[in-house]
């Protein structure tokens, strides 16, 4: 039994040493392609870049973003935000929309997992139902790291320390869609699903693997 929790103990302090170790090294930035230049034609979908204030990019510490509403010519609209993050060690960190919507007004009324098959993968995201006023939206959201889709926060927390330690890695992103709910919300969820399918074989020319 001693030497049980001897072995644990040593066990504990030598990857103590190591994460202390990875913490302390300079990050390893890889080049990546600057995220102005994603696809702005996706399918049927035309994009719009809308630019963030200095204010909010201040407060999301993100280094390269695209924020662009894509319309359909039937009307239909599908706002899409990546954030890249070359490194998080310096305090800029990615901000979950968990606390980032209540946080813009926007109420909860729906909050699960999704998994969606892409050809022979599978990935998981967030799915979200949002409501402000009259106003409701599907929103999809996961973290893109070293070719990962993550839709767990504590997940995507997990491999950023394995990659520091690892790899001297910490870099990652946030992909998020955000598609108005009409009359039948499951028409938004279906449209928002058929654009991730549109989004997801661009990512790694702009989020490296």
């Amino acid at each position: 039994m001693m030497r049980s929790r001897l072995a644990i103990a040593v066990c504990f302090l030598a990857a103590a040493i190591v994460l202390l170790r990875a913490v302390n090294r300079p990050p390893k930035v890889l080049p990546y392609r600057a995220l102005a230049e994603f696809p702005a034609t996706l399918g049927p979908y035309t994009g719009v870049n809308r630019h963030l204030s200095r204010r909010i990019l201040r407060v999301a510490g993100v280094h390269d973003y695209v924020n662009r509403l894509y319309r359909d010519s039937a009307g239909h609209s599908v706002f899409l935000y990546i954030g890249y993050y070359p490194s998080q060690r310096t305090g800029d960190d990615i901000h979950s929309p968990k606390n980032c919507l209540p946080g813009s007004g926007w109420a909860p009324l729906h909050a699960g997992v999704l998994p969606i098959r892409l050809g022979h993968q599978r990935m998981v995201v967030n799915d979200y139902i949002v409501e402000k006023g009259l106003d409701r939206a599907v929103v999809l959201y996961w973290y893109q790291s070293r070719g990962r889709a993550i839709a767990s926060e504590y997940w995507a927390r997990a491999w950023l320390l394995l990659g520091a330690m690892t790899q001297d890695r910490t870099d990652g992103a946030l992909v998020r869609l955000w598609t108005p709910v009409g009359a039948h919300p499951r028409s938004a969820q279906r449209r928002a699903v058929a654009f991730v399918h549109l989004l997801a074989p661009h990512l790694p020319a702009y989020i490296p693997n």
